[in-house]
């Protein structure tokens, strides 16, 4: 990721499932906030292009709260209600409508 994104005209790209599922639970990939006990190994400095199934955005230059509402436009369409929540929880959005 890293050396994509340094390189001249490199970009790089995230490419995910929008959601997972785990002993019959299913669960979003995109999250307001990791956990602590997860590993990070890519900064979101580093992070250019994300896909998913529901799209693509790019994250350059955003802001947090411009990169949280980008995300949560391609995750899966039954967990953006409740990422735009945890968003807003976590101060990541502002209080007014979405």
């Amino acid at each position: 990721m890293r050396g994509a994104y340094a390189s001249r005209g490199g970009k790089s790209f995230l490419c995910l499932a929008s959601a997972y599922e785990r002993a019959g639970k299913r669960s979003s990939r995109i999250v307001a906030r990791i956990d602590d006990s997860n590993i990070i190994t890519t900064p979101r400095t580093d992070v250019m292009y994300v896909v998913t199934e529901f799209g693509m955005v790019n994250l350059k230059g955003k802001s947090v709260p411009e990169r949280a509402r980008a995300l949560i436009s391609i995750a899966h369409p039954e967990f953006r209600e409740s990422l735009e929540r945890q968003a807003r929880e976590y101060n990541l959005l502002s209080r007014a409508i979405f």
